[in-house]
């Protein structure tokens, strides 16, 4: 009987644990239409660019990460540059948040909706004194990803203006980005 009562005992936390394995958030399910690897193309400022975004699922599906580049050419004398990004996308109370981390020392908090199938908003909240900005994904029944950032000027919070837009298409890896 002692036996039996220890085993059952030592059984316990491994049952426990199957019990609790994390599943994809449902708040994160909208966007599962950004997963997989992305050729970019964009011709809008600061100038023609060309890059890679990989959508990922990560920490057993809970979050969502984003690593992105785009590679700028040399232009009339100014060198060529390359921008780099990451953004963790996950459930938070209350929604979808995400953070977002560039070479440039940005840091920029979002919150995301999906007002429509295949369609994303990030959305970063107005602080006063600082830019705001919006990124935005919309897929196409062609397959085309476009994507949009908009900023609003410090003290318009609500007075969004193109700064980028870009198409992508779902491509074969090819390297790290």
């Amino acid at each position: 009987m002692v036996r039996a009562l220890i085993a059952a005992g030592a059984m316990l936390p491994l049952l426990m644990g199957l019990a609790v394995l994390p599943t994809e958030p449902a708040e994160l399910r909208p966007l599962a239409f950004l997963i997989g690897e992305w050729s970019a193309s964009g011709a809008e400022q600061p100038g023609a660019a060309s890059g890679r975004a990989v959508f990922a699922r990560g920490l057993q599906d809970r979050v969502i990460v984003r690593t992105s580049y785009a590679e700028y050419p040399a232009v009339a004398g100014n060198p060529g540059s390359r921008h780099d990004d990451l953004m963790i996308i996950y459930a938070a109370s209350g929604g979808v948040r995400a953070d977002y981390y560039d070479n440039e020392g940005h840091v920029i908090r979002y919150v995301v909706s999906s007002p429509a199938p295949g369609h994303a908003v990030f959305l970063s909240e107005a602080v006063g004194g600082e830019a705001r900005f919006r990124l935005s994904y919309t897929l196409e029944a062609t397959g085309v990803l476009r994507g949009e950032l908009a900023i609003a000027p410090p003290g318009a919070p609500d007075s969004f203006k193109q700064y980028l837009s870009w198409e992508s298409r779902k491509g074969a890896a090819r390297g790290r980005p």
